[in-house]
């Protein structure tokens, strides 16, 4: 069998045992994700090492004999790669980027800014001193250098970023932290003892099946992985501050298998709490430190609750000075040279997909899947981080394009489904990750937001 190099990478960041990959094959489609970049290959790469890590768990828990054997198809990663793109609700297509969210000229090169959240837009307008008016805002940065834009409007908490290229971003700081930490970052936090999961029987092999998880996520990275464990039986409840609602779309299309709460940490810790309390994984996905002020730093969660899986992603990971900063996929692709690589001339450009989102995503999940099939022999509650920007550095430094594959990618369509859902009927994409044996879709669509009670089913 073909050994498949970002498979076999992504599964050595997660620890996994490298025999293991030889349980992978895959069917390589020309053009699935055409770019400059090998971003077909760090899709397939994500993908396969996460069906890779629910087999394995799978097995573990089924009692088999062997991992069961895990198949990568491009075109139904590249379907899964577009998912916010290919959703329909009732007929009616996504709202994308805000007219605010896009590339713009300055006086000594190109900027993007980010401002599909309200609150977002407005710090770029009173930055900026103008109106809600694409021409106003336009004249605006055209007069000022990107670096002025950048530090200014994220001075004022809005966001936006300068265009550098790859050599320009490996000199800068932030890049320079980021190369030194691993791809999955790793840490046992304790001698708890050994996980008992429960035996699995049936089918399908459900590996997450019984485990409770509490999703702090918003916007895609970790959305994406949560909605993957909800897929392999996982009990997702995603839970969001009442005061930051989410863009519907974008919830709807990650919200599959999972339930949806509102909760104001700041004034009701008790019912946190109570959740936490027969939780089996935590995922976060604010910028880091931003939760440590309500006790919810790894070490503290695990004291609470030992034995405790907590994952964490951020755009510009933990470390470095840019660890503060919000972000966005579209954002790393600028500041880390993506996008210049990417463009046409002086014209900047972007990736096929937001594939530093979903590709971090499936890291995410697989990196949970480890560390609980780690717990069941090693036992202690579990650290994992992943990083969007550590994601773009492994993509423009760390993969290398594979061979073209015989097969033509001919479009989403063998890969999306429709359901009646409470918000109408639904057509999604279908998950990629794929193992003999394993689920084929999520189990439940996707509920309003915020419209579950905040207690585990």
């Amino acid at each position: 069998m073909t050994e498949i190099n970002e498979v076999k990478s992504a599964w050595s960041a997660l620890g996994g045992d490298p025999a293991l990959v030889s349980r992978v094959s895959a069917v390589a489609r020309r053009g699935a994700l055409e770019a400059r970049l090998p971003v077909q290959e760090l899709a397939r790469g994500c993908v396969g090492a996460c069906a890779l890590a629910a087999a394995e768990l799978g097995a573990r828990r089924g009692r088999l004999a062997e991992v069961p054997g895990v198949l990568v198809d491009d075109g139904a990663v590249a379907a899964a790669f577009h998912s916010e793109r290919q959703l329909l609700v009732d007929g009616r297509a996504p709202v994308g980027f805000a007219p605010l969210s896009r590339f713009w000229r300055t006086a000594d090169g190109w900027v993007r800014t980010h401002a599909n959240y309200p609150h977002h837009r407005a710090r770029l307008l009173d930055t900026l001193g103008v109106r809600d008016d694409v021409a106003a805002v336009e004249a605006a940065l055209a007069e000022r250098s990107s670096d002025e834009v950048e530090k200014a409007v994220y001075a004022a908490g809005g966001l936006a970023v300068a265009l550098r290229t790859p050599k320009e971003w490996a000199a800068h700081e932030q890049a320079v932290a980021l190369a030194a930490r691993p791809l999955v970052e790793r840490e046992r936090l304790d001698s708890a003892r050994p996980r008992v999961l429960a035996p699995l029987d049936g089918a399908p092999l459900l590996p997450a099946a019984g485990l409770r998880v509490l999703d702090l996520t918003r916007v895609l990275a970790g959305p994406v992985a949560t909605r993957t464990l909800a897929l392999l039986g996982a009990d997702v409840l995603r839970v969001d501050p009442p005061h930051l609602p989410e863009l519907p779309d974008q919830h709807t299309d990650t919200g599959f298998g999972k339930q949806s709460a509102t909760l104001d940490l700041r004034a009701d810790r008790r019912t946190f709490e109570e959740l936490l309390s027969t939780a089996d994984v935590i995922v976060t996905g604010y910028r880091p430190g931003a939760l440590d002020r309500f006790g919810l730093s790894p070490r503290a969660l695990a004291e609470r609750r030992p034995g405790l899986v907590v994952a964490q992603v951020s755009a510009w990971g933990a470390y470095g000075p840019w660890s503060e900063r919000r972000g966005f996929d579209s954002l790393v692709q600028v500041a880390s040279g993506i996008a210049a690589v990417e463009g046409s001339g002086e014209q900047p450009g972007a990736l096929p997909a937001q594939a530093l989102d979903h590709g971090t995503g499936y890291l995410l999940a697989a990196a949970v899947l480890r560390a609980l099939t780690e717990q069941s022999y090693e036992g202690g509650s579990r650290f994992v981080r992943l990083a969007l920007a550590r994601t773009a550095e492994w993509l423009v430094h760390g993969i290398e394009a594979g061979a073209a594959g015989e097969e033509a990618y001919e479009g989403p369509g063998a890969w999306l489904g429709e359901t009646d859902s409470a918000l109408g009927r639904l057509r999604y994409v279908l998950p990629p990750v794929s193992f003999a044996g394993g689920p084929v879709d999520w189990a439940l669509p996707p509920v309003p937001w915020g419209t579950s009670p905040a207690r585990w089913a």
